[in-house]
């Protein structure tokens, strides 16, 4: 199949984001063929290059490693009258602008959407916070543990008699990242045909409460609360985690056809037929009858083996793996999840490869993660035509 050029090939992102949420966008944007400016503090950078251990061999700490490729880091004072006029004017050269400054930062400065419109027309400008832009809570600073905790996620995480749960990782800022990338996408479609700009206004609990989908539904139309159901399904039995004769596995069965094959299968006829377990409906009322059967026959066995059975007659089961073994997965490392690229001062690094399959028009890893300011000269050469004196006198000064 033909290649294409990069999907985003020319398109230019201000990225004047740190952390998670922010920088996860625009690594997605960089995946797709985007040009990522990536501007960050002299002296210190984005938060999360001090976030370990993990750290590599020159001290660049896996966390950021995990949300910056495809980027070019640039150095600038924000602080500073002439740092503010490098940004106005690598702007005014922009198509997208992501900044995840507490809400009214960059208006403050003279640069909100009005004033960006002039300086750059067409301009997509996109704002991750934690609450958005307006609403008694837009000047608080967002945390993804906080967002898990208010947008209802932990409510409905973690053992049923258990405390309330976060997630293993922070859902809430990787969502929002999400999120942000496809708006930002859509506004690029809309730029394209027409020229004008957009402002997106992403907030981490906006993510949150979007995420929680069908359990949000659930409690819309029924008005009730939702509970906790460990590894179970609200909506669907048996859909959870048992443990076999040696260990843990994962196991549903997602309709009633699967039920009925599963328990001819195991020589349980009566329980396709018995109205307590017939249907799916039943099996969501008798949810602890059902889980305690099963949780005796799956005792019987090794998990590889009700697998494999799993497998023969077409009912969903995995393994539940650790971080290790999924990278020793085959199809993880036949979708190519497991990269490599050569990083400027530590050699070649592991990374987690792009999910962005667009087979006619591939993401690659153009750029490693950057070090601090690598590119700072050569981006202010380039877009500024800044001579190498006044680079100089600029990093004397403080402004990069």
């Amino acid at each position: 199949m033909p290649s294409s050029p990069p999907l985003l090939d020319g398109v230019t992102v201000i990225d004047l984001t740190r952390v998670l949420a922010g920088p996860f966008c625009t690594m997605m944007l960089g995946d797709l063929g985007a040009e990522v400016i990536k501007i960050e503090a002299p002296g210190r950078g984005d938060d999360t290059r001090a976030w370990g251990p993990p750290f590599t061999e020159s001290g660049e700490s896996a966390y950021f490693l995990s949300a910056n490729r495809n980027k070019r880091s640039l150095t600038l004072n924000l602080k500073s009258p002439r740092g503010l006029e490098i940004l106005k004017r690598l702007l005014a050269q922009g198509d997208v602008l992501v900044d995840n400054f507490r809400a009214g930062t960059l208006e403050r400065w003279g640069l909100g959407f009005d004033a960006l419109q002039v300086l750059r027309p067409g301009l997509i400008y996109c704002t991750l916070t934690g609450y958005g832009s307006d609403g008694p809570y837009k000047d608080r600073p967002g945390y993804d543990f906080m967002v898990q905790a208010m947008g209802g996620f932990m409510s409905v995480t973690g053992p049923v008699d258990g405390p309330p749960t976060r997630a293993g990782i922070a859902i809430a800022d990787l969502a929002a990242g999400m999120f942000a990338c496809n708006a930002i996408l859509a506004s690029l479609f809309d730029q394209q045909r027409t020229g004008r700009g957009h402002r997106i206004d992403m907030a981490l609990l906006d993510s949150m409460v979007a995420l929680m989908g069908y359990v949000a539904s659930n409690y819309l139309v029924s008005g009730e609360p939702a509970g906790r159901y460990g590894n179970g399904h609200p909506n669907i039995v048996p859909y959870q985690e048992f443990k076999a004769k040696d260990r843990h596995f994962a196991f549903a069965a997602g309709n009633d056809g699967q039920w009925q094959a599963f328990c001819q299968a195991i020589e349980r006829p009566e329980w396709a037929t018995d109205e307590r377990y017939a249907t799916n409906k039943a099996r969501v009322q008798n949810r602890a009858e059902v889980s305690q059967m099963l949780g005796a026959v799956f005792a019987e066995r090794d998990a590889e083996a009700w697998m494999a059975l799993c497998e023969e007659i077409g009912i969903p089961s995995a393994p539940i793996n650790d971080i290790s073994k999924v990278f020793e997965d085959p199809q993880v490392q036949a979708r190519g999840l497991k990269g490599q690229v050569d990083h400027p001062v530590d050699g070649p690094i592991p990374m987690v490869g792009s999910p962005l399959r667009v087979l006619t028009a591939p993401p690659t890893v153009r750029l490693p993660p950057p070090t601090l300011g690598q590119h700072t000269d050569e981006i202010l050469r380039e877009r500024l035509n800044l001579s190498k004196m006044e680079i100089s006198a600029l990093r004397r000064d403080g402004v990069v």
